[in-house]
C-alpha cells in the first residue's frame, strides 16, 4: 500500500477568530482526516468569536478549544491551496500553489443570527472544495 500525501489547505483571515476558523473546523469535520487542515492571520485576535463558536456548536463542531494563530510564511509554504476569506489579508506567493479568495461578510461584533448565514455559505463552498480535492473514484 502506498502512502499517497494528503492535500493541505490553508485559510487566511486578518484576526483568525470567525471566518477562517469557521472554515477549518468545517473542513476538519467533513474531510474525516483526508485533508490537513490549517488556519492563521496576519494579526490574530486575543480569542475566537463567540457567534462563531455558537453557531458552529449548532452544528455539532466543537471550536471552543481552537485559539488564533499567526500567519508564517512556512504555513503558506505547507499547504496545496491558500483561501483568504475576503478580508483584504494578502499571503506570500509561492509558484504551484493555488490561491482563492472567498469574499464573505465579517461576523466581527455580530450576534449568531448574523453568523449563521455566513456559516451556512462557508459550508457550501468546503464541500465543493473537497469534491475538487477528494474526488471521488
Amino acid at each position: 500500500m502506498t502512502d499517497v500525501q494528503k492535500p493541505s489547505v490553508l485559510f487566511v483571515c486578518v484576526h483568525n477568530a470567525g471566518r477562517s476558523q469557521m472554515a477549518a473546523a468545517y473542513l476538519s469535520h467533513l474531510a474525516e482526516g483526508k485533508i490537513e487542515v490549517r488556519s492563521a492571520g496576519s494579526a490574530p485576535a486575543d480569542s475566537v468569536n463567540p457567534a462563531a463558536v455558537q453557531a458552529m456548536a449548532e452544528e455539532g463542531i466543537d471550536m471552543s478549544a481552537e485559539t488564533p494563530k499567526i500567519l508564517t510564511t512556512e504555513a503558506v509554504k505547507e499547504s496545496d491551496v491558500v483561501i483568504t476569506m475576503g478580508c483584504g489579508d494578502t499571503c506570500p506567493i509561492f509558484p504551484g500553489k493555488r490561491y482563492e479568495d472567498w469574499k464573505l461578510e465579517d461576523p466581527a461584533g455580530q450576534g449568531v443570527e448574523a453568523v449563521r448565514p455566513i456559516r451556512d455559505e462557508i459550508r457550501g463552498r468546503i464541500e465543493s472544495l473537497i469534491s475538487e480535492l477528494l474526488p471521488a473514484k
